[in-house]
């Protein structure tokens, strides 16, 4: 592996780093306030849900954002780098046709 493609796969992976982390934090808050909320005011939340459940409860909904979160951005960091990097023949994407008219109910 070439210091180039290290260096992208470094920057990469800190790139997906820090958009899963700011998926998490924003995820946190967002499940945190209903989840005391419910507590608070509901009483089968009250009496089924403890400080732990309360807890897993936020931290799961962080950890699942944060993997979608940093999955995606890498996703999409590859896709870009692998266009960058194909040959001008494959980056031509529209769609020629087969030269042939298209039967009747096909036609625009």
């Amino acid at each position: 592996m070439s210091t180039a493609s290290l260096d992208l796969a470094k920057r990469c992976s800190r790139e997906a780093t820090l958009a899963g982390a700011k998926a998490a934090a924003v995820a946190t808050v967002a499940s945190a306030i209903p989840t005391f909320a419910s507590v608070r005011m509901l009483p089968w939340a009250k009496a089924n849900i403890n400080p732990t459940g309360q807890a897993l409860i936020i931290s799961t909904v962080a950890g699942m954002a944060y993997f979608i979160a940093a999955d995606k951005k890498i996703l999409s960091l590859a896709r870009r780098h692998s266009f960058e990097n194909a040959p001008d023949h494959l980056k031509n994407t529209s769609y020629q046709g087969t030269g042939r008219p298209h039967p009747a109910f096909f036609r625009p």
